[in-house]
């Protein structure tokens, strides 16, 4: 799993696709319906096997909506709990840069203890070396 801000922004994709598709699913099976007295269904000259909505019946369109719907929300509430998430939002500025500070110090003490292993490695290399050196070849 990536870091959050990745994880955020495949959730905001996401839920740009489920938009995409649910309305591309409104769109293409919704019954063709007069609002007005002064509407009219265009008539489109198609291919006689192609047609411009495929119509489901209204019950299934409707909970198909209610499905798509939930999925949205769905989506948008999980985008809403990776916000939270986010460093800094419950953090004032004084709070961000003690917290930075504290950072640089166990960075400073850590950079120290490599420093004096890097020492002590050497140092162990020297020794190594000059005993190897004092071994005589029969």
């Amino acid at each position: 799993m990536g870091d959050r801000l990745t994880q955020l922004q495949d959730a905001v994709d996401q839920l740009a696709q489920q938009f995409v598709a649910s309305i591309f699913y409104i769109n293409r099976h919704h019954n063709l319906e007069i609002l007005g007295p002064g509407d009219q269904i265009r008539d489109v000259k198609q291919e006689p096997d192609q047609q411009e909505v495929d119509p489901h019946p209204e019950d299934a369109f409707k909970a198909a909506q209610v499905e798509l719907a939930q999925d949205l929300i769905m989506k948008e509430q999980q985008i809403e709990t990776l916000i939270s998430l986010l460093p800094g939002l419950d953090n004032s500025e004084q709070d961000q840069e003690a917290n930075i500070k504290e950072l640089e110090e166990e960075l400073k003490v850590a950079e120290a203890q490599r420093q004096e292993a890097i020492e002590e490695k050497e140092d162990t290399m020297r020794k190594l070396d000059t005993v190897i050196r004092s071994i005589r070849r029969p």
